[in-house]
């Protein structure tokens, strides 16, 4: 009962954010320069076409009113329709959403692993050569922009060595089906994931450490240490699981840091996910389609903090509901 409470409590929490989300989203788009409708009619249009134009999609309306009609829309489960493939909104970003869950979760899941496994040995050698030069190297690694290093990723390995694909998901004329068709798409999401994973191992590694070596330096791990314990069991066993809340409060945030890096890495690897439908948005000034993948993308990270509060206090008994 009290964590039924607890978690209701948290979703109609989440709303509000949801909301205001929606609607600074909605007010900043269409505030941005440019005009849906000229990209519709096309070059030099007919002034009755293009009033015909805006007054089929609502862009005639007062923003307040497209806004308040928005929102209705919004509740009933209805993103509306995309202006240039002029089909549902829901159905282009349910085409879409595999490859970005497939992109986002391998990365996340590769990077916060090996950030936390490196983060941990590290601790147990700080202030070493290797543990100062990793840390220099961590904090390289989180300040690269993401785009620039998929470029870079792009013209060594895929153009110079010619290992990898220089774009998309799969070979266009490659296997469709079976295992064959699994490691073509495999081979098309090496780069891409490389190019996500080095901000969130940088990330994860230094927040281990620190989490670590701060656990490390407790009283009861000298006791532990005093009786006899392995100095692998002290570390893996009793450092870790102790310092496992900062890291896992850190997951919410990073599915949202995850899915930023997620646009620019999929533009530039041309991969077809929910990054590049925004980026292909933007071009073709398809309000709709924007606003449809920025909800799901903010519905995605409030589920995640959410995801992430309940784990927390299943790891520390200490929090209550």
């Amino acid at each position: 009962m009290r964590f039924s409470r607890y978690l209701i409590r948290r979703i109609l929490q989440l709303l509000p954010v949801i909301l205001v989300v929606i609607v600074l989203n909605f007010v900043l788009l269409h505030l941005a320069p440019g005009d849906a409708a000229l990209r519709l009619a096309g070059e030099d249009p007919n002034p009755a076409v293009l009033e015909a134009i805006r007054e089929r999609y609502g862009l005639d309306l007062p923003l307040h009113q497209q806004l308040w009609i928005y929102l209705g829309r919004v509740a009933r489960g209805d993103l509306g329709e995309s202006l240039m493939a002029r089909r549902s909104v829901i159905g282009i970003i349910g085409d879409r959403a595999g490859a970005t869950i497939l992109l986002a979760v391998t990365s996340l899941f590769l990077g916060s692993t090996l950030g936390i496994f490196l983060g941990t040995l590290l601790s147990a050698r700080a202030g070493s050569r290797i543990d100062i030069s990793s840390s220099v190297t961590a904090v390289v690694g989180y300040s690269i922009p993401v785009f620039w290093l998929g470029i870079m990723l792009i013209l060594f390995f895929s153009i110079r060595l010619q290992w990898f694909p220089v774009s998309g998901m799969f070979t266009i004329l490659g296997p469709r089906t079976g295992i064959p068709r699994l490691l073509d798409v495999g081979h098309h999401l090496i780069l891409p994931v490389l190019t996500l994973m080095v901000a969130s191992t940088a990330q994860y590694l230094r927040l281990a450490r620190t989490s670590v070596l701060q656990v490390l330096n407790e009283d009861f791990i000298m006791t532990l240490k005093a009786v006899g314990f392995s100095r692998r069991a002290v570390l893996v066993k009793y450092a870790l699981r102790n310092a496992a809340l900062p890291i896992v409060s850190m997951l919410g945030l990073q599915l949202g840091i995850v899915l930023t890096g997620a646009v620019l890495t999929e533009t530039v690897f041309s991969w077809p996910g929910l990054g590049r439908l925004v980026y292909e948005g933007i071009m073709n000034r398809d309000t709709p389609v924007i606003m449809g993948a920025f909800i799901i993308m903010s519905i995605a990270v409030a589920l995640a903090s959410l995801l992430t509060d309940l784990v927390y206090a299943a790891l520390d008994p200490r929090v209550k509901y």
